[in-house]
């Protein structure tokens, strides 16, 4: 069971099956039923893990020469590494983008879609190895799946998912640079120009905090949409830990301060979309 919850990187997986979960739920629109919120929430974390097995599949020589990675069953091989996953793979991605186009609508399919595409091609075998911008870009896969849950619910797509759609772009960066910081020896053993590895750990942290400060402030939007009081304040205190922790880590580029960070980032998403996600099923 460890090897496949490894495998399918299963726990990104399920931070971006909420994040699309909550895209339905702030979503104006008629509700999803119960089945078509299960379908959803398979259709993405199929995807998500779909792309996540291939991630693994392609950087087994990366991996390998990463003290964080060095255990992952390719690497190690607890799982052979031949074509039969690729097809296994596609198979996947297929089931779940059919699954989406069938119980919700060809729009939410696409971007289901995409948020795989976004990591398996455009970040994994695209940028990762070529630019310090891998991550920034290739962020746009968790965007998608928030697109995927508002598109469920309303097509036309409204201001709120975008914003939310915007805010998870935002977040993408700061948070995996903070992990990147922690783990920069690994990068730059393994030739990848993570930011941390091209720029060095002080300079990183100081993006870390600006990104920070500026992921925050696109959190302010929804309450131009109709956000009200409980929103702020998840939003407000999620915020003000991760610029206190990116700030200790801009002062201080240790290990201990980016693990820090990267922790108060998942809080800061966490209450944030749990409270929006609150606050509109009580309207």
């Amino acid at each position: 069971m460890r090897t496949i919850l490894n495998l399918f990187k299963l726990r990104i997986g399920v931070v971006i099956t909420f994040t699309a979960l909550a895209a339905a739920a702030i979503t104006p629109g008629a509700p999803l039923s119960a089945w078509k919120m299960l379908v959803l929430a398979f259709s993405v974390m199929i995807a998500s893990a779909s792309a996540g097995a291939f991630n693994q599949f392609v950087e087994r020589d990366i991996d390998a020469r990463m003290a964080r990675t060095r255990r992952r069953p390719f690497v190690t091989g607890a799982l052979v590494h031949d074509a039969r996953w690729l097809w296994l793979i596609m198979a996947l991605t297929t089931a779940a983008v059919l699954a989406a186009g069938w119980a919700l609508n060809p729009l939410s399919a696409l971007y289901v879609f995409l948020g795989a595409f976004f990591y398996a091609i455009v970040y994994t075998v695209w940028l990762k190895r070529r630019t310090w911008m891998n991550i920034v870009v290739g962020g746009l896969s968790g965007s998608f799946a928030v697109l995927a849950g508002a598109a469920a619910v309303a097509p036309g797509l409204p201001p709120q998912p975008l914003i939310l759609a915007l805010v998870l772009f935002l977040w993408t960066p700061p948070h995996f640079w903070s992990l990147a910081i922690a783990y920069r020896d690994d990068y730059v053993a393994a030739g990848v120009p993570m930011l941390p590895a091209v720029i060095g750990a002080k300079r990183s942290a100081r993006v870390v905090l600006a990104n920070a400060v500026l992921l925050v402030a696109a959190t302010i939007l929804p309450l131009f949409y109709g956000a009200r009081p409980l929103y702020l304040a998840g939003a407000a205190g999620g915020g003000a830990l991760f610029i206190f922790r990116a700030a200790k880590l801009a002062h201080e580029p240790s290990r201990k301060n980016a693990m820090g960070s990267f922790f108060a980032s998942l809080v800061q998403l966490s209450l944030l979309l749990i409270a929006w996600m609150i606050e509109a099923a009580m309207r």
